[in-house]
């Protein structure tokens, strides 16, 4: 009997194209991915400015605290000079403030205060009152949820012709390249639209786009929080750890202030954010940044640097590694995850520095409840080492600065105060981020203030209950430590 050979079916071929084309797929997305994550960044990001003199520099700092008989206070002194600059300026104000909205969780404590609605309004009326001023809002797309939500702020900024310039951030590196080198490839072409969504906004009223989850799952941001304006005939920066946003209003914040050639270092920092959004740059800035600033003369007790993104890690790290015994330095941060300066720290402990950390129990976020990660898995390590730790004691509020103050047996005392946490995200290239360094004698009035404001949240002075020991949020799980490591070193967190 003949045999009958059945001939090739069509389909084995098409399962054969389609497992290609799979193939294909799977390595352009880890290609991109890996991309995400290495390629270069855009000009003028991650710098350390020169140490500029000066004579004049702050710090201003926000406490919120339960009083002796139980009722919660705030003394904030962050945005009232903010708002104070603002309300003086002649020539030039540049904001760049990460959150500005009046998102609020459900659950977030009042009273809260309309900072978002203050801000607006003081920019609104200055460019009002002074035709010739020039202003610019540099921000973070959250705050219209990626271009899925109009904001009532922004808009009326724009109308008052302010120029509102939302930052670029595909054109940053990515913290989360699982996710982000698949979007880059399937999504980010797809833009986003403000005429209503099918989702509930994750942060407040409103519908959003499915789009605007995606966006959200990249998880960088433009995080910095600064000022440069024009006082008299000189230029103030202010670098700061607050947002303008109703919800972080009652939350523990620091800045500081300074003038001179800092400022207009710090003018330039900003330009460089303008540029990798294709924003326009106001003739005022380019004219103040190509011009002198007022001479603080070679006297000037003080030193200022201008950080930004991963300069302001090596400034840590550089801090610490030079902290020696009988050194004293205290810490005070909302985030503490990155593990170059977990390992910074418990080395300054063994060489016999004396530490003082004091974290944030990272249970509250806008209104919504959190597990504790990271800082309660980092304190186990650091509580297990010696180092002395406190929690801030929060009800419905964050701990919210960004805080190291170094004081050396002989020398000058230095300060490093602004917007980036210490984790990966902040400090690693990923966000936009900006703080500045103060250099400064023992006993000047700024290191004073850092000294008091410090040791009255660690102490409870005064009849304020600011902190709580550490076996008030102490947790040990092995499964809370190891995932607090996984997420840090993956970029599948939200810290």
């Amino acid at each position: 009997m003949d045999t009958f050979t059945q001939p090739t079916k069509p389909r084995s071929r098409y399962w054969r194209w389609t497992r290609l084309a799979l193939l294909l797929l799977l390595l352009a997305w880890v290609a991109m991915a890996v991309y995400q994550v290495y390629k270069p960044l855009p000009p003028g990001i991650g710098q350390a400015t020169p140490l500029r003199q000066t004579a004049d520099a702050a710090l201003l700092t926000d406490v919120t605290y339960m009083d002796e008989q139980g009722v919660r206070r705030s003394e904030q002194q962050v945005f009232d000079e903010i708002l104070r600059l603002v309300s003086q300026a002649q020539r030039l104000v540049v904001l760049d403030m990460f959150l500005f909205n009046d998102f609020a969780g459900a659950d977030a404590a009042p009273p809260l205060r309309a900072l978002s609605a203050e801000l607006t309004d003081a920019l609104v009326q200055r460019t009002s009152e002074i035709p010739g001023l020039q202003a610019v809002l540099i921000t973070d797309p959250i705050n219209t949820m990626y271009g899925g939500l109009r904001s009532k702020h922004l808009d009326a900024l724009r109308a008052a012709g302010v120029q509102v310039v939302i930052t670029d951030l595909p054109r940053l590196r990515a913290p989360n390249p699982a996710w982000s080198g698949l979007w880059q490839l399937c999504c980010r072409w797809a833009g986003n639209s403000d005429r209503g969504g099918w989702l509930p906004s994750p942060f407040g009223e409103g519908r959003v786009s499915l789009r605007s989850y995606l966006a959200l799952l990249n998880l960088n941001a433009n995080h910095r929080k600064t000022l440069v304006v024009d006082e008299g005939d000189d230029w103030t920066g202010l670098v700061a750890t607050a947002n303008p946003h109703d919800g972080s209003s009652a939350h523990g914040n620091a800045a500081l202030r300074f003038s001179g050639q800092a400022a207009l270092d710090l003018l330039r920092s900003e330009k460089a954010v303008a540029d990798m959004s294709r924003a326009a740059w106001p003739s005022a800035a380019t004219a103040a940044s190509m011009g002198p600033a007022v001479s603080a003369g070679a006297d000037a007790p003080m030193r200022v640097q201008v950080l930004t993104e991963g300069r302001i890690r090596d400034a840590l790290l550089d801090a610490l590694s030079r902290s020696q015994r009988g050194d004293e330095l205290d810490i005070a941060v909302f985030y503490f995850s990155h593990r170059a300066l977990v390992k910074a720290v418990l080395d300054a402990q063994r060489r016999g520095v004396r530490l003082r950390v004091l974290l944030d129990p990272n249970e509250d976020a806008f209104g919504r409840k959190k597990n504790g990660i990271p800082n309660r898995q980092v304190a186990l390590e650091m509580h297990r080492a010696g180092v002395p730790l406190r929690w801030c004691n929060t009800h419905g509020e964050q701990c919210h600065s960004k805080f190291l103050h170094r004081r050396p047996r002989t020398g000058e005392e230095e300060l490093i105060v602004g917007s980036a946490n210490y984790t990966r995200r902040n400090l690693d290239d990923y966000n936009l981020e900006t703080s500045a360094r103060v250099l400064a004698p023992a006993g000047s009035t700024i290191m004073g203030r850092a000294s008091a404001y410090f040791e009255q949240s660690w102490a409870n002075t005064d009849g304020r209950r600011i902190s709580l020991p550490y076996p008030a949020y102490a947790d040990d799980s092995r499964w809370r430590y190891w995932r607090y490591r996984f997420t840090e070193a993956t970029g599948l967190s939200s810290f």
